[in-house]
């Protein structure tokens, strides 16, 4: 059995986005429902009842995906007001491999963006959004990194 590529997962519900930190959770820390729900001060019934049916408690969001290890909620509530979501940068040097990667998704992009735009009808609308939103998520991470630059942290 081959490992699940999480870097590439997006949930289409919320409740999917609930069962993707389950799931997570489950293949990266080994952490079962029933651990889930005593790092969240929860009993395991009410955990399996909000995966089930979505209607977790909005204060409880930041505590089950922080027990999980995984933001797929979060990153589903904010796609689902058309916002796009970018992981804040770790101040850390971008590389040769990191400056390429923005390259290759930039012309991978305008590529299927070109296609769109020549026949709607024959291009892949999933892809071109795909390939649109990681560009643009690899651009502002960078463009909040120089931010940082700017105006570093403070030492304590």
């Amino acid at each position: 059995m081959t490992r699940r590529n999480w870097k590439h997962a997006r949930a289409n519900s919320l409740t999917h986005a609930l069962r993707l930190c389950k799931e997570f959770a489950l293949d990266r820390h080994n952490l079962g429902v029933e651990r889930i729900a005593d790092r969240m001060g929860q009993s395991h019934d009410n955990l399996y009842k909000w995966l089930a049916t979505g209607r977790m408690p909005a204060i409880l969001i930041p505590a089950y995906e922080h027990a999980c290890g995984a933001h797929f909620v979060s990153d589903w509530l904010a796609a689902s007001a058309g916002r796009l979501v970018v992981p804040m940068p770790t101040g850390r040097a971008a590389t040769e491999a990191d400056l390429l990667a923005v390259n290759s998704s930039c012309a991978a992009a305008l590529a299927l963006l070109t296609q769109f735009y020549a026949d709607p009808a024959s291009a892949d609308l999933a892809a071109t959004t795909d390939a649109l939103r990681a560009h643009l998520e690899q651009v502002a991470f960078h463009q909040a990194n120089v931010a940082r630059y700017a105006a570093p942290e403070l030492d304590l």
